[in-house]
């Protein structure tokens, strides 16, 4: 079966979020399993020379962007056994960002047209067309409203994967109907408008053959109002459609046995763990202390994480015996209220700005506990990560978090974590106090992160997850002909 992951960002070549790392990671999994996956995104100018001089230019042609025809090159190349394609154009793409441009929209109007012209010049005839969130929730729509009659199109199944509901591509309706040379018949109930302008993630949501998202707590989740972001009736008549497959982790790249940036490997032993507690302590600017918990962060420090509810209690949890290790950059004043407790209490408190993947890789392997209490989160990697290195989270129960989060119960001694149901910070500072009052039963604390260790928490149970999607869409294939590149 070939697959083609079409995406705005992947690992290692561009990535802002964990789009990046499932869009680079799942692939690698599913060639494991047998699955021809292959990658399609934008050349943009930030990718590194070390990756880019792998590429070659296979293919020139022209994109028709409503009255105009735009240059499109198409690059190939394989980076750690994965095929990617780019699409080059210098105008969408050669700058120094991926978002955030006031053209975005006809950049990814470009993408998603120039995907799709790419796929029918290929040698390659795929069978699932896999799409990821908003910048390419235009291509299930274009497939078959624009290119329903092209042969070379007309048999791929498309897959469209939720990452954040949050972020739709809301554009201008007049705006959209210039850019891919359609009239007001794309807009309706079954169409792209929604709320008076054109919304590119709701042609994925009404045009893909199969939805998902990244747990099965937030396919549930946003069939409501709540968490719907006005969306939630689409999903609920697609709910047959829509299923939740939780993200994985790349296990040999976070692996505490095999970590370059952390002072001593280790697995299962808390004493050697302790060894990078010691480390971080002292990298952090806190005091050495082995029988204080350290409580990591590594986030973006916004609202959406949950930093409103530990600003409401802070000055509460800076009176229990605890540090808390930060790595993040965000709104300003959750910044500055780690910042300002960092000076006031630098004995508990210390904070590093910005993104720094090594450091987050000392703070999952030294802290002792890890807190994500967040509004919503659609799966949520960093919980899997703590895991990974033997940090139990702390965590509110909402998407990803829930389906990963046990919450240890004394009475069974199951659970792998601790967790809170309503978004209230006394909530979460009582959850804060019962984890240290367990952190200090050693015994206790050893099963705790002991039972954390028995998930698979791999890509190699979601990719089998998604080939079974695959194989719903595509249950009886035949063996195909060789179709001639177009030229």
């Amino acid at each position: 079966m070939k697959v083609l992951f079409a995406t705005s960002e992947a690992v290692p070549l561009a990535k802002t979020g964990g789009l990046a790392d499932v869009a680079g990671a799942l692939p690698k999994a599913l060639l494991e399993k047998g699955i021809d996956a292959q990658v399609i995104l934008p050349n943009y100018e930030t990718i590194p020379w070390e990756y880019l001089k792998h590429f070659k230019t296979v293919d020139v042609f022209s994109v028709n962007l409503g009255w105009r025809s735009q240059y499109c090159g198409l690059l190939r190349g394989e980076i750690d056994g994965v095929t990617y394609y780019l699409i080059d154009n210098e105008h969408y793409f050669r700058r120094g960002g991926l978002y955030g441009y006031g053209d975005d929209p006809e950049r990814f109007v470009f993408f998603s047209i120039a995907v799709l012209e790419a796929a029918r010049r290929m040698e390659e005839q795929w069978d699932i067309l896999h799409c990821h969130d908003w910048q390419t929730g235009l291509i299930p729509f274009l497939l078959k409203r624009r290119y329903w009659n092209d042969e070379r199109l007309s048999g791929i199944r498309t897959v469209f994967t939720i990452h954040n509901l949050r972020y739709q591509g809301v554009f201008g309706m007049q705006e959209m109907m210039d850019l891919i040379g359609m009239g007001p018949e794309i807009f309706g109930w079954d169409g792209l408008e929604h709320n008076d302008a054109a919304n590119c993630m709701k042609g994925g949501l009404l045009y893909a053959d199969k939805l998902t998202t990244v747990s099965p707590t937030y396919a549930e989740e946003i069939k409501t109002s709540f968490y719907g972001e006005g969306l939630d009736g689409i999903l609920r008549v697609r709910s047959g459609d829509l299923s939740g497959i939780v993200n994985g982790i790349d296990t040999e790249l976070f692996d505490p046995m095999n970590d370059a940036a952390i002072k001593a490997p280790y697995l299962d032993s808390l004493d050697k763990k302790r060894l990078n507690k010691l480390a971080l302590q002292k990298e952090m600017g806190l005091p050495q202390n082995p029988d204080v918990p350290v409580i990591g962060i590594v986030s973006r420090l916004v609202e959406q994480k949950g930093f409103d509810l530990i600003d409401g209690v802070f000055g509460e949890l800076l009176e229990e015996e605890v540090q808390f290790a930060v790595l993040g950059s965000g709104d300003w004043k959750y910044e500055e209220m780690f910042r300002t407790a960092s000076h006031s209490r630098y004995d508990k408190v210390s904070i590093r700005t910005g993104f720094n993947d090594a450091l987050a890789r000392r703070i999952y392997a030294g802290s002792d506990m890890y807190l994500m209490p967040s509004q919503f989160e659609p799966c949520g990697l960093s919980q899997l990560l703590a895991l990974r290195y033997r940090t139990v989270p702390i965590v509110r129960e909402t998407g990803g978090l829930k389906d990963t989060v046990q919450s240890y119960n004394e009475y069974t001694g199951e659970g792998n974590g601790f967790s809170f149901k309503n978004y209230n910070a006394h909530d979460m500072l009582y959850t804060i106090r019962e984890a240290i009052g367990f952190y200090n039963k050693e015994d206790v604390w050893k099963g705790i992160v002991l039972n954390g260790t028995r998930d698979d928490y791999s890509w190699s149970r979601s990719a089998s997850s998604y080939i079974g999607l695959y194989e719903q869409l595509a249950p009886e294939r035949k063996e195909k002909e060789t179709w001639p590149v177009i030229s």
